[in-house]
């Protein structure tokens, strides 16, 4: 430390990590700007397939793969997070007509908090360096491997749930990075501490999880609920249970996340009625109400025939046979994958006013698809019904 520009770079990143730490960034570290440890394993996931219909994925697959492609002026990166846990707890299984939503959608997006907080710190890094630089701050959005970056400048390790998992913080955790032409003193990795655990593998209730570190996505909850735009699998609708927006299973298991701090931050507060939400209401959104609703919350990614599809789902799991008359009058919605689960969901739950609407509404129905899900689910009642006759 005699050099007097390491020393001088020394005391730039401290600075900088502490005016992070003062913007609300609670993880905080420093890294090189290079190849990714994992990106050919990233390459080897999507030539498998396991990314589903993510193209966005596959498009920018070689910015993912080297930052140096994305930013190519760029020397260090500094990698954030910021805390979003609310503790409040999940209701017990089988609980009336409520869903459950994932904890990180509970309040405002965070996008656009975290960029406006990186901007932020990027001002300040020039005040500090005292000369011109360039910067460019991602939040998830961008083409970057987060988790990787965030791994390398010492946040944390991946661990077998593919989250980025903090040994004195936990997971619950939004990642950005922060680019920048300076060199500054680099932080060292953290060692995977998983060990033997594999909670997280097991708790998946549709089986996502190929292996340890190996997300097959077309199987995670989360993407069923959020990114597939189209029809989920009827194999797997059983196994969403209520889950209507994400999922958060494998990481409310992780021993890591039992002393997991509450979120300071007031935007991440649960709205009101987003917390394990009753869901019959949901089936009543219009497009209008759907969007006044949901201003300003990642929830609105879902689209609303994404997130009534999801609601009709989780009815049809609860059986609940409350929302019959819901889900009949969504049997005339105008998008035609909202009708097709919710003739699902009256399948499962069964009667015989459900099987006539079902029958009442495939005389008017046009959409091959709607079709088919209704005869599925007249059939399923009408086996439903044969069983309880008496002998």
């Amino acid at each position: 430390m005699n050099d007097p520009s390491v020393r001088d770079t020394a005391v730039l990143s401290r600075q900088i990590k502490e005016a992070a730490q003062r913007l609300g960034f609670e993880l905080v570290g420093i890294s090189a700007v290079q190849l990714p440890p994992h990106e050919e394993s990233f390459a080897r996931w999507l030539r498998q397939g396991l990314s589903g219909e993510l193209a966005y994925m596959k498009r920018t697959e070689l910015l993912r793969r080297d930052p140096r492609i994305l930013v190519p002026w760029a020397t260090s990166v500094v990698s954030v997070g910021m805390n979003y846990y609310t503790p409040v707890p999940r209701p017990a299984p089988g609980t009336g007509s409520s869903g459950w939503i994932s904890r990180y959608a509970w309040g405002d997006d965070y996008h656009d908090l975290i960029r406006r907080r990186l901007d932020a710190l990027l001002d300040r890094v020039v005040e500090l360096h005292g000369g011109p630089l360039q910067g460019r701050s991602f939040v998830d959005s961008g083409p970057v491997l987060e988790r990787d970056l965030a791994g390398v400048a010492g946040l944390g390790w991946i661990g077998k749930n593919t989250h980025l998992i903090s040994p004195r913080r936990g997971s619950w955790f939004f990642l950005g990075e922060l680019f920048l032409d300076l060199p500054l003193s680099y932080d060292r990795p953290i060692r995977d501490r998983c060990g033997r655990c594999d909670l997280c593998l097991k708790v998946c209730p549709t089986g996502a999880f190929i292996g340890p570190y190996v997300l097959d996505a077309r199987r995670c909850i989360s993407y069923l609920t959020i990114e597939l735009k189209g029809w989920i699998p009827a194999p797997l609708r059983p196994l969403i249970g209520n889950h209507i927006f994400g999922c958060d299973l494998c990481q409310e298991i992780c021993p890591y996340n039992v002393k997991a701090a509450p979120s300071k931050e007031a935007q991440f507060q649960p709205r009101i009625g987003l917390h394990a939400p009753e869901l019959i209401a949901f089936l009543d959104l219009t497009p209008e109400t759907f969007r006044r609703r949901f201003r300003g919350s990642p929830i609105l990614r879902a689209k609303r025939r994404g997130l009534l599809r999801n609601v009709a789902v989780a009815l049809g799991n609860l059986k609940c046979a409350e929302a019959e008359s819901a889900l009949i009058r969504v049997l005339d919605d105008d998008e035609p994958l909202v009708r097709g689960h919710a003739a699902w969901a009256l399948g499962q739950i069964g009667g015989p006013s459900t099987f006539d609407a079902l029958r009442q509404r495939l005389q008017v129905e046009t959409d091959a698809e709607v079709r088919t899900e209704i005869n599925g689910a007249i059939g399923a009642i009408a086996r439903g019904l044969g069983a309880n006759r008496p002998a």
